[in-house]
C-alpha cells in the first residue's frame, strides 16, 4: 500500500437533474482509496452545506480530509455538465470559489513530504493562491503525477511547460497530447512519435495518452504498450478519465506490470463512462468479470 496525495479542486458536478461530487483529483482519489491506498485529499470548500457534504463522503470513502480547508469567504466550487447525444461531457466551470484559495499549511506540508506520490493538474493553478501552494509543494514531492486535464480558457502554454518539466508521469487525452506537442515544435503527426518527443521534451520516463473508446498508449521506462479499449454503452464520460489515472497510478506503485495497468485502468475507465456520474463503485472482482478473467 502506498500513501498517495492527490491536490486541487473537489467539487459538485450539476447535471440537468442531480448533482454529483467530482473534481478531477478527488476523483483520482477516490478511486485509488478503493484499491486500498492511504489517500490524503489537499483542496478547500466553503463553509456551507456542500462543502459539508464533501468533507463527510470523503470521509465515508476512506479519503483523509484533514488537510482540506473550510473557507469563509467563497463557497464551495460547482460546475455545471451538459451532455451531448453520445454522453460526452462539457463544463462551466465558476470562479472564484474555495478550491481557489488553498493556502500553504504546516499540516499539509509535512504529508506531502511524507507520501510516496502526488496528483496534480492543471485547473488549480488558474488562480495564483492555489497556483503558488502547488509549486510549492511540487519542489517537496518525491514523486509527481501530472493529469493534464486541460479546462479553457483555464491555461496556459508556459504553465503547462513548468508543469510537465516537473513531472514523474504525465497523462493526456490524445487531443491534449496533439494540442500540447503541436505548441511544443513537434515536426511529427503519429501518436506514438508525440508521445517520445514530449517525453524527450520534458525528460519525463512515463506517458499515458487515452483515446476514448480506443483505449490508450502508455510510454513506460522506455517501451510502449497498448490497450484497445473495450466496447460499452456510454451513460456519460465524467470522471472517466480520473478513473483511469487512479487505476494506472495504484498498479504502477504496487508494481504490477505495465501492461496489466494499463489494461485494468482501460477497464475501469469503460465501466465509469458507462455508469451514470464520475465515482462508481467498482470492485476488483467486477473489474475482472468485466475484462473475462
Amino acid at each position: 500500500m502506498s500513501h498517495i496525495v492527490c491536490f486541487g479542486e473537489i467539487l459538485w458536478d450539476i447535471f440537468p437533474d442531480t448533482k454529483k461530487i467530482g473534481g478531477a483529483p478527488l476523483n483520482v482519489a477516490l478511486r485509488l482509496a478503493s484499491f486500498n491506498h492511504r489517500v490524503s485529499m489537499i483542496s478547500a470548500v466553503g463553509q456551507d452545506r456542500l462543502g459539508e457534504a464533501l468533507i463527510t463522503y470523503l470521509k465515508d470513502n476512506q479519503v483523509e480530509s484533514e488537510c482540506i480547508q473550510q473557507l469563509n469567504t467563497f463557497k464551495t466550487g460547482e460546475v455545471l455538465v451538459k451532455l451531448n447525444a453520445k454522453g460526452v461531457a462539457t463544463y462551466n466551470i465558476e470562479y472564484p470559489c474555495a478550491w481557489d484559495r488553498i493556502a500553504v499549511t504546516e499540516s499539509a506540508t509535512a504529508i506531502v513530504k511524507q507520501a510516496d506520490a502526488f496528483v496534480y493538474g492543471s485547473l488549480i493553478a488558474r488562480d495564483n493562491v492555489s497556483k503558488n501552494t502547488l509549486f510549492t509543494y511540487l519542489e517537496l514531492a518525491k514523486y509527481k503525477i501530472f493529469d493534464l486535464n486541460l479546462r479553457a480558457p483555464f491555461y496556459a502554454k508556459e504553465l503547462l511547460q513548468e508543469l510537465m518539466q516537473v513531472a514523474d508521469v504525465i497523462k493526456f487525452n490524445d487531443e491534449e497530447l496533439f494540442e500540447v506537442s503541436a505548441f511544443l515544435g513537434s515536426p511529427y503527426r503519429g501518436l506514438e512519435q508525440n508521445i517520445n518527443y514530449i517525453a524527450r521534451k520534458t525528460n519525463t520516463s512515463s506517458i499515458c495518452v487515452t483515446k476514448g473508446a480506443f483505449g490508450a498508449v502508455l510510454l513506460h521506462q522506455e517501451r510502449l504498450y497498448y490497450n484497445s479499449g473495450y466496447k460499452v454503452e456510454v451513460a456519460d464520460t465524467v470522471g472517466a478519465g480520473d478513473s483511469f489515472l487512479g487505476t494506472l497510478v495504484s498498479h504502477l506503485m504496487d508494481e504490477v506490470s505495465p501492461q496489466m495497468a494499463i489494461d485494468m485502468a482501460c477497464a475501469v475507465g469503460a465501466m465509469v463512462a458507462q455508469s451514470e456520474g464520475a465515482n462508481p463503485k467498482i470492485s476488483v472482482s467486477e473489474i475482472r468479470d468485466f475484462m473475462g478473467e
